[in-house]
């Protein structure tokens, strides 16, 4: 049987883990293929996402979401230049008005790349882009950009390590194997699930020639 992007439950008999895809109900969430979460539900991980929100929320193609995971969205800033951050204009029964737009905290669209494993009680921060092929480490806080194929862990989150050298990393940004159809995907499993990087690096470079 062939994967199937649009099923909700990937593993059958079970329901703790899902394709997030075919479960968005919001249009300011734009989820790719095969992305999953180890939850039966995934919006609940958005917060501070209302009707009026002004970001977005990008999620690339086969991601991995651990259990916990929080996306904050910029509804959640206060506003930082004045004496006070109380929102008083949020609460009934107080004499403010909405702050002007401009005076408010905030980071653009929340972007996470393809390929990107983020793990158990991870927090990205709004705003925060996060390259293809990364890897966040569990109950990480995010609040700064990942560059691809990069391993960040703590609070706030810092650099490890670079998944690979840099060779490696230009090939993988060139060849995008999430873009390519189901069935070229599974002939390449092979090279994408091999520890043998020089092996690797010899594929991909030919490959890359006979696509030109």
């Amino acid at each position: 049987m062939k994967p199937d992007p649009k099923q909700k439950y990937p593993i059958p008999g079970y329901e703790k883990e899902i394709y997030v895809k075919p479960t968005i109900t919001n249009p300011n969430i734009i989820v790719g293929d095969f992305t999953y979460i180890a939850d039966s539900e995934f919006e609940s991980h958005v917060t501070n996402f209302y009707p009026w929100s002004r970001d977005k929320l990008f999620i690339g193609k086969f991601c991995q979401i651990a259990a916990g995971v929080e996306f904050m969205m910029n509804d959640a800033n206060h506003q930082m230049g004045a004496v006070s951050t109380f929102p008083f204009y949020t609460l009934e029964g107080w004499n403010m008005k909405a702050p002007k737009i401009e005076d408010m905290p905030y980071k653009g669209d929340t972007v996470i790349g393809n390929d990107v494993w983020i793990g158990q009680n991870a927090v990205i921060l709004p705003g925060v882009h996060i390259g293809d092929g990364s890897i966040i480490g569990a109950n990480s806080v995010v609040g700064s950009d990942v560059n691809p194929y990069t391993i960040v862990a703590g609070n706030p989150a810092k650099i490890i390590r670079k998944r690979f050298d840099d060779e490696l990393i230009n090939l993988l940004e060139k060849f995008k194997w999430w873009e390519k159809s189901i069935e070229e995907i599974n002939n390449l499993i092979p090279m994408l699930t091999s520890n043998d990087i020089d092996t690797v690096k010899a594929e991909l470079k030919a490959i890359l020639v006979c696509d030109k």
